[in-house]
């Protein structure tokens, strides 16, 4: 199986290239769950047809202009949930859905798109900190009674130096603060492990790069995508990486896919 995260950027202006990127993907086995962030677009106007023609069942929970999450699937989800249970959030960041896991078995997978936070001085990232104690509760429900769980998406947030191109530069500032990182850290001591460093990668290894000052050129990034899984897949992962040939598309988003392989 493979998982995969992407944050697209405008799918509007992407879907051609999210379905060139499953097309290529085929060659390897072809994606089984890929989780979508920054649909920006509403309900009515997400392309359900295009993805179906493409041979993918999708969930979906858009919001007008800014967030949107996704998840574009081979088989249906079940027991669809949008955003966060009790919550009260006017935005739409988070889906969940369960599906087969290849041996029998179910996944369930929460796709999210983390606040961004603005800056730690901001109404916004109160509003951060909020969401991210309400999002530990509800994984920690989730994992009660789904042991195969995943939690992927666009985190806004970095684990450490390694994930941040200038760590001098950039301490403590929107993304890599030490508030940020205590609660990434509070949902991997839920049982939670960090797939990407399960296995060697190269250095200077990030997701995000911005559009501005030749970023990605100069590989100026983040590290924010992220591809967390319960202790009961540990032993199923094979590989975790990032695919950064999407970020050299034209008009491409400033993110690239990253991608979970399973046994």
């Amino acid at each position: 199986m493979k998982i995969a995260t992407w944050n697209v950027n405008s799918l509007s202006v992407r879907l051609p290239q999210v379905l060139d990127w499953l097309q290529a993907q085929q060659a390897e086995g072809g994606v089984d769950v890929l989780a979508l962030q920054e649909l920006k677009m509403s309900d009515d106007k997400f392309p359900l047809a295009a993805f179906n023609e493409a041979g993918y069942q999708a969930q979906w929970f858009g919001q007008k202009t800014y967030n949107g999450v996704a998840l574009i699937s081979r088989h249906a989800g079940t027991d669809v949930v949008k955003n966060i249970p009790g919550f009260a959030d006017e935005m739409s960041r988070v889906i969940t859905a369960t599906y087969p896991d290849g041996q029998g078995g179910s996944l369930r997978v929460i796709g999210a798109y983390f606040p961004n936070g603005q800056a730690p001085d901001s109404d916004k990232f109160v509003y951060k900190m909020r969401w991210l104690t309400a999002l530990h509760d509800w994984v920690k429900q989730e994992m009660a009674t789904h042991p195969q769980l995943i939690l992927t998406g666009d985190f806004n947030i970095t684990f450490d130096d390694l994930d941040v191109w200038d760590p001098v530069a950039l301490k403590d500032t929107i993304h890599c603060t030490v508030q940020e990182r205590t609660h990434l850290q509070a949902l991997i001591d839920l049982g939670l492990t960090d797939s990407f460093r399960l296995f060697d990668q190269p250095e200077k290894s990030y997701s995000w790069w911005d559009y501005r000052d030749f970023g990605f050129r100069r590989n100026r990034g983040l590290r924010i995508d992220h591809v967390l899984i319960s202790a009961a897949l540990k032993d199923r992962a094979t590989a975790c990486a990032v695919d950064k040939v999407p970020r050299k598309n034209e008009r491409p988003s400033d993110h690239a896919p990253v991608v979970l392989s399973l046994a």
